[in-house]
């Protein structure tokens, strides 16, 4: 099937993915930026991390996110004890017809949400990795595909807070990007403490897309064009990052597929069949922090990111 262009997508299909983008901004207010970024990060066929202090709506974007989506919907509360077959699955003995029987755990789903999956340990915390990468899960020898689309949305507290563990890279180059929503506006804050529970409003909330419309939407993300200069104008900011200061590991050719890909959704979301350097400057601190590693521990990689965007120019 050839993939539709953004200017072909059904009038339906773009009403309801600019009505779903909508329905999350109200649930995550003054955050217009962060709900864009999340949509890339479905349309673009990755994964998202949202990263923040405790309290600043991280579970509310990543529950309102789902409930639109239409999907179906598993979450997980990470925890300490958390097992990876409390995540992946189990093979059971059945005494009647003896054979093992795969029982499949929560990961088999649509839309995954791991809460606060740096409270796990790392063995447990890479037992996505398989999953989030090839969208399959191997137990005992099997291969058990998960259905499609697959989608994690992951949340985690900084990693200086008791009682976390750092994910390791491998992990972190699979989610295509990471927010930090950071406080609120006092607009927003006066309007979120004189409104509703956000709890409630979310159960009430109706689905505005289904799983053919995600397909859909990520086929046409696909067709969004990327010209020769916009791939220079990538592979100058890839090339950048390993040789800037403070950088100890920079950006990998995966790197920059995924800012591409990234890219893509971020044009088709704007109503555009192509994209333009603005689009990249717009999702490269998303995309490259996390992907970064600093020379010095404490360094910020997002800072690193935006340095690196800043002295890299547009030919």
């Amino acid at each position: 099937m050839t993939a539709p262009s953004p200017h072909m997508l059904p009038d339906a299909l773009r009403q309801s993915l600019k009505q779903a983008q909508e329905q999350v901004n109200a649930m995550v207010l003054g955050k217009a930026h962060e709900v864009r970024l999340a949509f890339v990060a479905l349309l673009a066929d990755g994964h998202l991390l949202i990263e923040d202090l405790p309290g600043l709506g991280k579970t509310t974007l990543a529950h309102a996110l789902a409930a639109t989506l239409g999907l179906k919907f598993q979450r997980v509360q990470f925890t300490s004890d958390l097992l990876p077959a409390d995540v992946l699955g189990v093979s059971v003995y059945d005494a009647g017809t003896r054979q093992f029987q795969f029982h499949p755990g929560p990961v088999f789903t649509h839309v995954l949400l791991a809460d606060e999956i740096n409270r796990a340990p790392p063995r447990t915390q890479s037992a996505l990795l398989e999953a989030m990468a090839e969208h399959q899960v191997t137990l005992d020898g099997a291969t058990h595909a998960l259905p499609e689309p697959f989608f994690v949305i992951a949340t985690q507290n900084p990693v200086d807070l008791s009682g976390t563990y750092p994910l390791p890279d491998s992990q972190l180059d699979r989610f295509l990007l990471r927010l930090a929503l950071g406080y609120p506006n006092a607009e927003s804050e006066r309007a979120l403490l004189a409104g509703d529970d956000r709890r409630r409003m979310i159960s009430q909330l109706q689905p505005l897309l289904s799983a053919d419309d995600v397909l859909a939407l990520r086929q046409a993300s696909e067709s969004v064009h990327a010209s020769p200069a916009l791939i220079d104008y990538v592979q100058a900011l890839l090339t950048r990052s390993r040789v800037h200061p403070g950088v100890r590991v920079g950006l990998s050719p995966r790197a920059g597929l995924a800012l591409l890909r990234a890219a893509r959704a971020y044009a088709l979301l704007l109503g555009r069949q192509h994209v333009v350097p603005e689009d990249v400057q717009a999702l490269f601190a998303a995309v490259a922090a996390h992907r970064l590693v600093p020379e010095a521990e404490a360094s910020a990689s997002a800072g690193l990111a935006k340095a690196i965007l800043h002295v890299v120019p547009v030919d």
